[in-house]
């Protein structure tokens, strides 16, 4: 799995590069908002560590970027700030994760494992997880492009179900 680290503060960069990369993780390194899109431009990632308060441009912005070109990679702010009004623009902007400093390797580790996992993507009315999508417009789910349309009957393991 690769893994883009965006942090400023070059120690904390180090351990936590040092860390990943014992857990059998690809790092590459940016202590810029710059650096980072420089980065993310020429490279693909399973995952982005996003720090907020980062030079040059800042993590909102990096985030904002990535989000405007990818909906997939998986991005985890891990920032200092910690007010609720931080993680839920962050979350709202489309961050996948957020994890306050400071904070335990082992559930940043976690968290990554975490994220490699999900397979969710939503655009627009359309929400897909891996061969199966749901149009909540249309109340039609496909699955490998077999459409299924939803009524408001259940059925379950084809016993009808009035609930």
């Amino acid at each position: 799995m690769k893994i883009l680290l965006i942090e400023d503060e070059e120690e904390l960069s180090t351990i936590i590069d040092r860390g990943l990369r014992k857990s059998g993780y690809a790092v590459d390194k940016a202590y810029d908002g710059e650096e980072a899109l420089n980065y993310y431009t020429v490279n693909s990632y399973d995952v982005i560590i996003l720090d907020l308060n980062i030079p040059e441009i800042d993590g909102f912005k990096v985030l904002r970027y990535i989000r405007e070109n990818d909906k997939e990679t998986k991005i985890l702010i891990l920032s200092a700030r910690s007010a609720i009004e931080d993680r839920v623009k962050g979350l709202d902007m489309g961050a996948n994760d957020y994890l306050s400093k400071p904070f335990d390797f082992l559930e940043l580790q976690a968290r990554i494992r975490n994220l490699s996992r999900i397979a969710y993507i939503k655009r627009g009315n359309e929400i897909t997880c891996d061969d199966l999508e749901l149009n909540i417009a249309t109340k039609v789910v496909s699955f490998r492009e077999k459409k299924i349309p939803l009524t408001k009957k259940i059925w379950y393991f084809g016993v009808y179900d009035a609930t």
